[in-house]
């Protein structure tokens, strides 16, 4: 048997947080310039401010304006970066209290070599060109030469409070397919729709799997399927969304292969969308050859075939 396929994967979103008064009162400071501690009832100052006091449980209330220098309390060298941290270049991340807080704050430090880091070497906020109300508005902590001043703030203060606050959400991991996924995406990146056959109850499943759902029977027998088929049912998309590659309204459709007992799901296009309907009988619209690859998307889309509607008792069975 071929070897399996395997493939990079990212799955990826934006997750959008309300960031409550507490948190976003620390946002709203640093995206203008200045850092805000909150005060607790023991009468330290942490670095960003905590929610609820962590003895009497009350809500912060206190907040306190530090400075943008402190000292390393402690560090770690970062020999090779990975994605998503703040340098693709080797950097540290160090513990460093601020002037007038009493709890250390974790951050990158700008550093070449773990040479150039010392537990209480004196550093400052490198603010980030453009400020948002972001952890990221502090690009990161850089060392502070002896006898140099602070330099001062350069943005506005703005009066409107950073409310929420979006971050992607991200997962990289390598997909591996299984030997009959693997038989459907070489089958599209040479033009072809590939199922495979129960022995049991004879049903044609694309994408194929490796058991007959309905019997559990091993599916191994290759059918290569027709190009056309049915709508058996269908979405008319309306409502934009984040992402859409298609102007609405268009549609979206279950279509049945001729030979196979499971429909795919696929674009409608070619057609207006309101002229869509259950029965129509469609083809596959593929892509260019040179922009093929081992995916579904080499079909672009399914279009009319301009024959008479299917006879609604041939699919019935599948809605």
């Amino acid at each position: 048997m071929s070897r399996t396929l395997q493939a990079p994967v990212t799955v990826a979103f934006d997750y959008t947080r309300s960031t409550g008064p507490v948190v976003g009162r620390f946002l709203s400071g640093l995206r203008d310039g200045v850092v805000v501690g909150g005060r607790t009832s023991a009468g330290q100052v942490v670095v960003p401010p905590l929610e609820f006091d962590p003895v009497t449980h009350e809500a912060t209330t206190e907040f306190v304006d530090v400075a943008s220098v402190g000292t390393v309390t402690s560090w770690t060298w970062v020999p090779e970066p990975v994605k998503g941290q703040p340098f693709d270049r080797p950097f540290a991340f160090a513990l460093v209290t601020l002037d007038g807080a009493d709890v250390p704050f974790l951050h990158a430090l700008d550093v070449s070599s773990p040479a150039e880091v010392t537990t209480g070497m004196r550093v400052r906020v490198r603010w980030a060109a453009e400020r948002v109300g972001h952890i990221n508005d502090i690009a990161c902590f850089e060392p502070l030469a002896p006898g140099e001043a602070e330099a001062a703030a350069a943005a506005a203060a703005s009066d409107e409070p950073v409310t929420g606050v979006v971050t992607t959400v991200s997962l990289d991991y390598n997909y591996a397919a299984s030997p009959e996924e693997s038989l459907f995406y070489r089958g599209l990146n040479e033009g072809r729709i590939m199922g495979q056959r129960c022995p049991t109850c004879e049903k044609v499943y694309v994408p194929p799997r490796s058991a007959c759902p309905a019997d559990g029977t091993p599916t191994a027998e290759e059918v290569e399927l027709s190009q056309t088929g049915t709508i058996t049912t269908f979405c008319i998309v309306n409502v934009p969304f984040l992402g859409q590659k298609i102007k609405p309204p268009y549609v979206s459709a279950y279509v049945l292969l001729d030979g196979a007992d499971i429909a795919v799901l696929h674009l409608i296009l070619g057609v207006p969308a309101d002229e869509v309907r259950m029965g129509m009988r469609v083809k596959a619209v593929w892509k260019p050859k040179d922009e093929w690859a081992y995916s579904l998307e080499n079909i672009d889309h399914f279009a009319p075939t301009g024959e008479p509607d299917a006879d609604y008792a041939t699919y019935q069975q599948h809605l």
